[in-house]
């Protein structure tokens, strides 16, 4: 949502006058024994003169550029400020008199009062050298380059050359000579011949003049022309066009319609990129305008829900769109004024299934800030189909025990055989997720590629916060994925605890890093007890429960503090993250830890995917830790964990106190090689490394990398490499590119593969280790980590 930002600019308006008031007054106070009221004045009337030339020049001369503008307009305030205002405290005694008696530099021409020895009443004589210099430059700067499309545009608004003054329109209420033909080819340049050929049609059914095309155009179809031409290119080029097209005897016609098309070519280039983004993109996208009108859509969305070419337009009510696609549902178009109530006023997620192709189509609505809807639509056909087999396996089972009640004791053994068939079958399907995740998150990461480049290209475009909007959506889809695909590993039996010693103070200075400028953000005290224990568990799986427990705590509590800390009992720590935020029931503890659970505060509108704390239950049984939950309405929550201490290790000495510690930052461009199989990953890392302003080199394989490194002569900067490729590992290619440049090039691997196993193999030949989905910031953090490292 947009911030109202009209207080705002009323604060703004009132410091720029007060503060205008200050140093009016302190001028006075200068100057005012040394000058009277009156010349004070004129100074100020001089000054304001040199907006005189830019404004009138843009009114008569259509070779002017804002370019040309800005230098008069600046040269005119330097020439006023040197013969006008710098005299008048001279006069006063504030400043010395040389470069009014002797000249600056000592050069006599150039006396502030005598300019080039002309002399004159003072206001005149600096009144005349600020407008000369204003209009020279003025006029210099407008002949340094041809005005742009734009600034065409405009002069056209005001210097209408081209269309002569007295010539008229050659248009008569009762007679033209333009043919509804032409008026309608004229307006599929701009629209599309098949839109225009439509919605003309549509005009003359609606006005019974059903295959009729040829004739003159009257007054009602040119106005409708007008409008068509006004929802493409606005309503002043709209009108320009259909202007230009009335015109009889217009001998710059041609000219002015080539000024016309670089606008449109210019509106068209924004539209176009606008839709290459969203038609990128996996789910259906329709926006809709406070009028509930469509606005905006992509190939996705039509290809769900099969609407034809008359409803893909600018307009369209939504009411239509659902009425085309509700009739091929079961549902049927009664059921039209209930979607379009959940889509425009509660938001309420709901679904529909084609009955021609058997989909489900899963819809969800956000609302914007001026009014209107952004409409997502979801294929759920397979989720949808999981479960219905779900529930009719369910049902069927139920069935059998009834029929088979009185068989229960001779059947125990097939049913235990059948239920261990059915838990391997399971344990099956979660391994195989779990072992899929590389071509599972590949293309969502060529997706956030190809996003984070458009977003950071189009920071200040009108289309930066769809776009925005866009990496958004698809940074939610990434903690989803891997979040299951965490749950899949562990309950796959994949995720082992590798216990070794460890000082905690290590994992407790890291977060409280990590989570500082987050809690800063919302305005909470976090803070971090040191501890000199030292503790015997797996660290990095420790570190994810902690960080799942200070997560939650800021974003859960509006207001006060978030305290983590450690408190021993006999053998064992226990790691508490205290908070102040709403409190959960007692009654709820157990269903805070089940999958996609949430508890729903007050409406605070904190976002989450109800995860965290079911991948905190399983890893904790994976580090036969037990967890602790403490909680008071509106008092606070504590979250806690047991490890145990490492035996036969003293206590370290007392911890510091952290360190802000600041990352490196990319300190020039690199040379890098890339190599990846998946070719969309390629093109998204060249487009975003290349925008950081580095030479880039892809490759698919070993082979393909080998010529690159000969091209640059082995020069390469630094390696990012995937791990499974084709027909070999990225870290067996990292390390034959190391041998043939015979140096340690700096790498880092990239790969969706969370295996332990892969982790070792990195760290064992010296390369930085990232995971898929791959985020920008944490690629360019990692580029810096191991180019200072290579530098060391």
């Amino acid at each position: 949502m947009h911030k109202d930002m009209g207080g705002t600019l009323v604060l703004i308006r009132r410091l720029a006058i007060i503060f205008v008031l200050v140093l009016a007054y302190a001028y006075y106070q200068m100057i005012g024994e040394s000058a009277a009221l009156a010349q004070v004045g004129l100074i100020s009337f001089a000054a304001v003169a040199q907006f005189a030339p830019a404004f009138f020049g843009g009114l008569v001369w259509r070779r002017a550029t804002a370019l040309g503008a800005m230098m008069g307009i600046s040269a005119g305030f330097l020439v006023w400020f040197y013969t006008l205002l710098l005299p008048s405290f001279a006069d006063a005694g504030w400043i010395g008199r040389g470069f009014l008696d002797e000249g600056l530099f000592g050069i006599g021409l150039l006396k502030a009062r005598t300019l080039f020895a002309m002399e004159f009443n003072p206001l005149t004589h600096g009144v005349i050298w600020s407008l000369l210099a204003n209009v020279t430059a003025y006029v210099a700067g407008s002949l340094m380059r041809l005005p742009t499309p734009i600034e065409r545009v405009q002069a056209t608004s005001f210097v209408a050359r081209d269309i002569q003054s007295g010539s008229g329109t050659g248009f008569k209420l009762w007679r033209t000579a333009v043919t509804a033909d032409r008026l309608e080819d004229t307006v599929a340049r701009y629209i599309g011949t098949d839109r225009a050929r439509a919605a003309f049609e549509g005009f003359r059914a609606q006005q019974g003049q059903i295959g009729t095309r040829g004739g003159e155009a009257d007054v009602r179809l040119i106005r409708f022309a007008e409008h068509l031409l006004a929802s493409a290119v606005g309503v002043a080029s709209a009108r320009l066009v259909i202007a230009l097209m009335l015109e009889r005897h217009s001998t710059h016609a041609r000219g002015a319609m080539r000024l016309l098309d670089d606008a449109s070519a210019a509106i068209q280039h924004n539209r176009d990129l606008l839709q290459s983004a969203i038609d990128n993109v996996d789910q259906g996208l329709a926006v809709f305008e406070p009028g509930m009108t469509l606005i905006c859509w992509n190939s996705t969305l039509q290809k769900f829900l099969g609407l034809g070419s008359d409803l893909n337009r600018v307009g369209t009510p939504i009411t239509e769109v659902l009425d085309a696609f509700l009739a091929r549902t079961a549902s049927g178009k009664a059921a039209a004024d209930d979607r379009v109530r959940r889509i425009a006023l509660t938001h309420e997620p709901f679904r529909e299934r084609r009955l021609d192709t058997g989909q489900v189509f899963e819809f969800r609505s956000s609302p914007m800030p001026d009014g209107g809807v952004v409409v997502t639509v979801i294929d759920a056909t397979e989720s949808v189909l999981a479960a219905e087999e779900l529930q009719r396996v369910n049902e069927s089972l139920e069935l059998r025990v009834k029929e088979r009640t009185a068989e229960l004791t001779r059947l125990n053994e097939a049913l235990a055989s059948a239920k261990a068939d059915a838990d391997a079958a399971n344990l099956s399907k979660t391994r195989f997720i779990a072992a899929a995740s590389h071509d599972i998150l590949q293309p969502l990461n060529a997706a956030r590629l190809f996003t984070s480049t458009l977003v950071e290209r189009m920071k200040r475009s009108k289309d930066g916060e769809l776009v925005r909007n866009v990496d958004s959506s698809l940074e939610a889809v990434e903690e989803i994925l891997s979040a299951l695909l965490d749950i899949s590993r562990l309950d796959a039996g994949a995720m082992k605890a590798e216990n070794a010693p460890f000082r905690i103070d290590d994992i407790l200075q890291a977060l409280a890093l990590e989570f500082g400028p987050a809690a800063r953000k919302k305005g909470l005290t976090f803070r971090v007890v040191g501890s000199n224990l030292t503790l015997n568990s797996d660290r990095k799986l420790l570190r994810r429960v902690l960080q799942n427990f200070v997560s939650n705590a800021i974003k859960y509590t509006r207001e006060g503090r978030v305290l983590m800390g450690c408190r021993r009992h006999g053998n064992m720590v226990r790691i508490e993250v205290h908070d102040t935020g709403p409190g959960i029931p007692e009654e709820k503890f157990d269903l805070i830890f089940q999958e996609f659970q949430r508890l729903h505060t007050d409406g605070d509108g904190t976002s989450g995917l109800g995860l965290g704390l079911s991948i905190v239950e399983r890893m904790a049984k994976v580090l036969e830790a037990p967890v602790h939950v403490r909680s008071r309405l509106r008092k606070g929550s504590v979250f806690a964990i047991d490890i145990p201490l490492a035996e036969g290790v003293k206590p370290a000495a007392a911890p510091q106190r952290p360190r802000k510690v600041q990352p490196p930052a990319l300190s020039g461009a690199f040379r890098v090689l890339v190599i990846d199989n998946e070719r969309p990953i390629l093109e998204g890392m060249q487009l975003l490394l290349s925008g950081w302003g580095n030479t880039v080199q892809t490759a698919t394989g070993l082979d393909e990398a080998i010529e690159a490194l000969a091209q640059w002569d082995g020069k390469v900067d630094m390696i990012l490499a995937d791990y499974h490729l084709n027909n070999e590992d990225g870290i067996s290619v990292i390390r034959t590119l190391r041998t043939r440049a015979r140096r340690p090039i700096p790498a880092v691997l990239i790969t969706a593969d969370r295996t332990p196993a892969v982790a070792d193999l990195a760290v064992a030949h010296d390369v930085h280790l990232l995971r898929k989905p791959l985020k920008p910031a944490a690629l360019r953090a990692a580029m810096s980590h191991v180019a200072v490292r290579a530098e060391v």
